[in-house]
């Protein structure tokens, strides 16, 4: 089959398994791998010009906010996590955050943090958040409508106010983890990329807003800018990885089309941090294990990312203008694109029916499927 059938058939047999369409099941929704869904199923809308992927899009996004953006069925609590009444809740579906969609209701406040449970139970995370912001604002540059950025600029601004404290002198960090009314953390760790994340992902928020938009976030990309520029970006965790490369590409966009040159030196950073990460990943040779000892969806994050150094040679190459370290960024460019490769051994290790009989697969197919069609045709997710 070729790569789009492939993505095709697992976007169908994803809709199918988690119920988008048919009323008669109850809706399977999970924050992180909806976001990518929605940018699949945006992406097949403009490669097929077959409006059901976008009417399906924006279904999707609807049966999020009304799904995550409410209080969980085993809960006491009822109606939009934001306190906000029904009619005022369809307006702003997510001023009050989105539940990560974890199989088992959150720990209360008052009880002892278990690590192992905790992965497992629900909450609210800043990273799932941004990849939410993102597949949001994806659908206003697809449809035109910009309620959908709208909504993601409140959700962007809710976000800082309760992942954002400060520990001293001014100093600020983002918890892991948050409840899901956002009342208490959950788990007080800071991520290593969340700054970043959001940064960037602000950035790309704020240049699509309409003038008419009047969610003012400078105060909070000074906020995100500054925690994440004193940040050790290094990681050897393949999705990690993958994010940072994906950061980097929406950073290269913005700085083209926005004239925002000033912030090459940080979009160096990025991709020395991910060349050193690619070394320390490879140097622990996990791409040579089966399948039951490897994470599909983590891999294909680097995949994905990985996808993105393509995309961006091609625009260092079409706008040298735009980077005073244009000469510095193409050797960059071309260190990372001897790697390119991975992404053609990531996927078709994955595509294999036997890898996909493998528990970790079968554990986790939502994610792992949905970011393998991501990472196939990573196109629309890619861009700004």
């Amino acid at each position: 089959m070729d790569k789009q059938t492939i993505i095709k058939t697992i976007m169908a047999d994803f809709e199918k398994r988690t119920c988008i369409k048919n009323k008669k099941c109850t809706p399977k929704r999970y924050l992180w791998t909806d976001a990518f869904a929605v940018c699949n199923l945006l992406g097949l809308f403009l490669k097929t010009d077959n409006t059901g992927y976008k009417d399906d899009a924006l279904l999707l996004i609807d049966q999020v906010h009304h799904v995550l953006g409410k209080h969980r069925s085993d809960d006491l609590r009822n109606g939009w996590i934001s306190g906000l009444d029904e009619k005022e809740g369809e307006s702003h579906p997510t001023i009050g955050g989105l539940r990560i969609g974890k199989k088992n209701n959150e720990r209360k406040e008052n009880e002892p943090f278990d690590e192992r449970l905790e992965w497992e139970q629900d909450g609210q995370y800043f990273h799932y958040l941004t990849k939410w912001m993102h597949a949001l604002n994806l659908a206003t540059k697809v449809t035109g409508d910009p309620k959908y950025n709208l909504w993601a600029c409140e959700l962007a601004k809710t976000a800082h106010a309760k992942f954002v404290y400060v520990v001293f002198d001014g100093i600020k960090r983002i918890y892991w983890k948050m409840s899901i009314d956002l009342s208490y953390p959950l788990v007080t760790s800071m991520g290593q990329h969340d700054a970043l994340d959001g940064y960037i992902t602000y950035l790309e928020l704020i240049k699509t807003a309409l003038r008419d938009n009047d969610i003012n976030l400078d105060n909070e990309l000074i906020s995100l800018f500054q925690m994440s520029h004193i940040m050790d970006l290094d990681t050897h965790d393949p999705l990690g990885i993958g994010g940072l490369l994906n950061s980097a590409c929406t950073l290269m966009q913005l700085i083209i089309n926005y004239n925002m040159t000033h912030l090459s030196d940080m979009l160096l950073k990025l991709l020395s941090s991910s060349k050193s990460g690619i070394d320390a990943f490879l140097g622990a040779n996990t791409l040579r294990y089966p399948a039951e000892h490897r994470l599909g969806f983590r891999e294909l994050g680097l995949s994905i990312g990985l996808h993105g150094v393509k995309k961006m040679q091609m625009l260092a190459k079409e706008h040298p203008e735009c980077f005073s370290n244009h000469t510095m960024l193409q050797s960059k460019l071309y260190e990372l694109a001897s790697y390119i490769p991975m992404c053609d051994i990531i996927e078709k290790f994955w595509i294999d029916p036997n890898n996909q009989k493998s528990n970790t697969w079968i554990e986790h197919l939502d994610i792992n499927s949905v970011m393998l069609a991501t990472s196939l045709d990573p196109e629309c997710f890619l861009s700004v």
